[in-house]
């Protein structure tokens, strides 16, 4: 499969003639239902390979357990240990793989007027085999490359504007790029994006009594970045392999119409691009934050599920 060059730009889609608008469909193929992980090519990953300088390994998923109690509606991890007199193994129940640190596939969310990426229509998810967009594509191809961060907890704590974890606060196109120019770096095509703002630390920090209230979805607030089309053709323009972050939804909770709508209806649905969250991005972001290197390798290995819509990211950056 050839990769356009140069990949076109936001104001240049649809990608291929008839697809949908605004839409990079059909790009890698009319059967392709690995997106925007495409751009990982051998060149690029051995690139992204010699970053690794010490040796420095920074793994990236947050407990299962956590958040506790789950969000959005999801059910509780339950584990079962058995065995004998020198032996264990163990079985999970009522497992969510999108509960914790988690990567979305690109049928996990459609655009809600042309469907989900590449035209895979719904009776195509199946969780069996044949089964389109889902994880194990991800997994049986893999996912390795260079990952950018943004630490955008310090950057909007330097300037006196510290983030109030208990509201949609919407970080916009200026406040990413704002933070990119102060760390000083450059996005390639094929990166994944790391966008790190504190929020698994707040909510280790909280008591039982305060994590349950945030299980209330009707009053759950969380912030993110912002949806809307300045956003989308901010990212699309990046040419991101994959946007991760530690918030719950990457974007702000909840998506409000006036404020741009889903923002997973474009990255999903018409870009084929990633998204992870939940992400524990603390350690690397200290990290980065102490030798001013904000670029890391990074390999992930999703569960091998057939047409699994969802996944912890198992991944880890290298230093």
């Amino acid at each position: 499969m050839a990769i356009p060059d140069p990949l076109p730009r936001f104001d240049q889609l649809p990608a291929v003639p008839d697809a949908p608008p605004q839409s990079a469909w059909w790009l890698f193929g009319r059967d392709d239902d690995i997106g925007m992980f495409n751009l990982q090519t051998p060149e690029r990953i051995a690139a992204a390979a010699r970053l690794v300088q010490r040796g420095a390994m920074f793994p990236l998923n947050w407990n299962l357990e956590l958040p506790n109690p789950p969000l959005f509606n999801r059910g509780a991890l339950r584990q079962t240990i058995f065995g004998g007199a020198i032996h264990h193994d163990d079985v999970l129940d009522n497992f969510y793989p999108q509960a914790s640190s988690q990567w979305d596939t690109l049928v996990h969310v459609g655009n809600s007027r042309h469907g989900f990426y590449n035209g895979i229509r719904k009776e195509e998810v199946t969780g069996k085999p044949g089964s389109r967009g889902g994880i194990d594509r991800w997994a049986q191809r893999g996912i390795a490359g260079r990952a950018v961060l943004l630490d955008l907890g310090r950057f909007l704590a330097s300037r006196g504007e510290p983030i109030d974890f208990t509201t949609d606060r919407r970080f916009s196109v200026d406040e990413l790029e704002a933070c990119r120019q102060a760390q000083g770096v450059e996005f390639a095509p094929g990166d994944v994006l790391l966008i790190r703002t504190g929020w698994t630390e707040w909510y280790e920090s909280l008591d039982a009594p305060a994590r349950s209230a945030l299980a209330n979805m009707a009053a759950f607030r969380a912030p993110g970045i912002a949806a809307g089309e300045a956003m989308a053709e901010y990212l699309w323009n990046r040419h991101f392999a994959a946007i991760a972050g530690d918030l719950p939804s990457l974007e702000a909770w909840p998506p409000r119409r006036e404020h741009g709508g889903f923002l997973h209806e474009w990255l999903l649905g018409m870009f084929g691009m990633a998204i992870g969250e939940l992400w524990d991005l603390s350690r690397l972001a200290a990290d980065c934050a102490a030798d001013g290197r904000y670029e890391a390798f990074l390999v992930s290995a999703p569960l091998n599920k057939t047409g699994g819509i969802g996944s912890p990211p198992n991944a880890i950056a290298f230093k």
